[in-house]
């Protein structure tokens, strides 16, 4: 045991003994050399990555302490919190059921249940209720727990479930009898949740295989019910490291389909007749870099989405048979430059597509004899639609989702012959929440390079624009994903204590199309960090707040966005909320041993590549702290995150502790027990909202 070690582990407990945390925990300096590309790095707290080391765990657990003595003065206000958002919630709630084969599918919760309980009902709605999975008996004995989704079988006797019961996101694949509810004795471990799919024989079938390491999913198997799983047919290995697998089965049931998809870059489809499951998967079309796709099965045919010679993508069709022939392609939707085609679903009569113009999003409908269309009308200026899950092809009803900043979430059936629409049910918020007391925007600031952001804005009525109101601005950025403003009944703690909150849909997103996206990854990262602070420059100059009142919060790869723009803007910043940041970026794109490292190449690029290395380390925000006065920030992680691994927040606020110039708050918050989406059931999770809106509410002196 060495002295630093020994010297540590006494400091520690004198501060706790003595006053449970009251100074900040200083992680030892070890320095390690870093060299790449013929530059040298000294990395001071590399050593925190070793997830088994006593003195790391420490470390960990002082940063909490800390963190509660800091936060002390708030934490009635924090169980205030909780209580108010938990009050809004229906405790004993259930969805819309959806019709699927012979059954009607839902989930319910029961008061005081944590995890919902998943049920269905043969023939009609009238029918008696079968229990398939109750999560909250699941999960007893767990710290964490996760139903990664299930699989029913086609004579709906069977069911394949997953389970995740540490947040790893490693799924062990289980088989359940819905008739007789024995579950069988085959365990097949360190699988993907909801990649897998039954044959049409009822006892065969395909799942995906993870790396333990990497987590990458990259073997395809077979499993016949009653074999041992070590005897399991390989029947699929992706051999490159930079592809992500999905499985599952075609709406129209008879493929079961592997998909293999290079973060933007290529996509590749193999399909196998569900009625063939000894046969061997064919290839769709041959993955080529720069083309992505995605299909549909439809009678005879496949509907191909296909960014081919189309940035923003057409919608193609091919017989059956001749798919890896283009020459036979035919167009059934043009490109349009201002039009991006996100997804596509069939019904025996219509084909529906999701498109997004302007930042929004639409539902188009197309009658398949007519080809008469329609556009569904929202009446909203800032909104969220989106096709939900239509299994039942033989129908001419299609389910959608709504909701806006003001809107709680929605669900409506359209009837596409009628065009009679109708609320299934929208969520019920509880509390007196009135939609009509408050107040949604939409407004476009100018980037410092002439382009037009958009960003959503709610607030409460009366709540003045004069650069008095406290004011959260959100945004992502990152993968192509739209954060798109939708509903939050938490969210409605802060506007009722007078913040607004505002999501910049800076690039790097997919809101304003495909260009949208490519302008915000590898060598034009930048102009997502640059969106974001001129966005919050424009909400000051229109008084929507002020620098001593603005506050920014981000996660994963929005928490690289928060380190980035601490560090080039923390003027503008009063305090920042960074959740699971992805912060040390050149030091993690360079290890491959790292989960989900490869396959992301393509979003920041490749530091073994001198120029992508001189970029990255240009706004990797880890290695650009700078010893300047930074904003009031509060970083959480998961000691089990597969996805940004606990060691990078750690390092991070390890290094800021050390370099920053001012006595502003800087918290640490490790879940010991949770990963990348924090606590599991919906109610813990809600301890921690409390906690980052405790966080902020402090700072502008609000504490009931």
């Amino acid at each position: 045991m060495n002295r630093i070690y020994l010297s540590f582990l006494l400091s520690l407990t004198i501060y706790t003994m003595t006053n449970g945390q009251t100074t900040p925990p200083k992680a030892a300096v070890k320095p390690k050399e870093l060299i790449t590309n013929g530059h040298k790095r000294i990395d001071n707290y590399y050593y925190l990555n070793e997830r088994e080391n006593p003195e790391v765990i420490n470390y960990l657990k002082a940063e909490n302490a800390y963190l509660d003595h800091v936060m002390a003065p708030v934490k009635d206000l924090q169980t205030k919190l909780f209580d108010e958002m938990k009050g809004r919630i229906k405790q004993q709630d259930e969805s819309v059921p959806y019709k699927e084969g012979n059954y009607f599918y839902y989930t319910r919760y029961v008061t005081g249940g944590e995890y919902p309980i998943y049920c269905r009902k043969k023939g009609s709605l009238e029918g008696a209720e079968e229990v398939m999975f109750d999560g909250n008996v699941l999960a007893k004995g767990h710290n964490y727990y996760q139903l990664g989704g299930y699989e029913v079988s086609d004579n709906d006797e069977l069911a394949i479930f997953a389970e995740d019961t540490v947040s790893r996101r490693l799924y062990t694949l289980r088989i359940k009898n819905l008739k007789t509810g024995k579950i069988y004795p085959e365990i097949i471990p360190d699988t993907e949740a909801g990649s897998f799919a039954w044959a049409t024989d009822n006892k065969t079938l395909f799942y995906i295989k993870k790396d333990p390491q990497t987590l990458l999913g990259y073997q395809v198997y077979r499993h016949v019910l009653g074999t041992d799983p070590k005897t399991d047919v390989l029947v699929y290995e992706e051999k490159d490291n930079q592809f992500y697998m999905g499985l599952g089965r075609s709406k129209s049931k008879k493929y079961i389909t592997i998909g293999s998809d290079h973060n933007g870059v290529s996509t590749e489809y193999r399909l196998l007749e569900a009625s063939q499951p000894m046969g061997e998967f064919k290839v769709f079309l041959p993955r080529e870099k720069g083309h992505e796709y995605d299909i549909v099965h439809y009678q005879n045919k496949f509907y191909v989405r296909t960014n081919w010679k189309a940035e923003n993508f057409r919608l193609m069709e091919v017989p059956e048979g001749k798919t890896t022939d283009r020459t036979v392609w035919k167009e059934v939707i043009a490109h349009r430059p201002d039009v991006y085609l996100a997804n596509m679903d069939v019904f025996v009569n219509h084909l529906v597509l999701g498109e997004r113009k302007a930042g929004l999003t639409n539902i188009r409908v197309i009658n398949q004899k007519t080809k008469a269309d329609e556009y569904l009308d929202f009446g909203e200026p800032a909104y969220v639609a989106g096709i939900s899950y239509n299994p039942d092809f033989n129908t001419n009803v299609l389910r959608y989702s709504y909701s806006s900043l003001t809107t709680p979430n929605s669900t409506f059936d359209y009837n596409m012959d009628t065009k009679e629409k109708t609320l299934k049910k929208q969520q019920e918020v509880l509390g007196g929440f009135d939609k009509n007391n408050y107040v949604s925007e939409r407004v476009f600031a100018t980037s410092r390079d002439g382009v037009k952001v958009p960003v959503s804005l709610v607030y409460r009525k009366g709540t003045k624009k004069d650069g008095s109101a406290p004011l959260l601005q959100y945004s992502y950025g990152s993968y192509g994903i739209s954060m798109d403003p939708g509903f939050s009944s938490t969210r409605l703690s802060l506007l009722d204590r007078g913040f607004i909150f505002a999501i910049a849909h800076i690039r790097g997103g997919q809101e304003m199309g495909r260009r949208w996206y490519e302008d915000g990854k590898m060598m034009k990262k930048k102009n997502t960090f640059n969106d974001f602070v001129d966005v919050s420059e424009y909400l000051i100059k229109n008084k929507y707040t002020s620098s001593d009142k603005l506050f920014a919060m981000g996660g994963s790869a929005g928490g690289l966005l928060m380190g980035a723009i601490v560090n080039q803007a923390p003027q503008l910043y009063r305090g920042v909320v960074a959740a699971v940041p992805f912060v040390d970026v050149v030091t993690t794109m360079l290890d491959e041993s790292i989960p989900l490292t490869t396959g992301e190449f393509e979003e920041w690029g490749n530091p073994k590549n001198k120029a992508s290395y001189d970029y990255m380390l240009s706004y990797s925000p880890y290695d650009n702290v700078t010893k300047q006065a930074y904003p009031n920030l509060l970083v959480t992680t998961g000691l089990h995150d597969s996805q940004v691994q606990y060691w990078e927040p750690a390092k991070w606020v390890a290094k800021l502790r050390t370099m920053k110039t001012d006595n502003n708050q800087l918290l640490l918050h490790t879940n010991m027990e949770a990963g990348h989406g924090g606590a599991s059931g919906r109610f813990q999770a809600l301890k921690e909202i409390a906690l980052e809106y405790a966080f902020m509410l402090n700072l502008v002196g609000e504490r009931q």
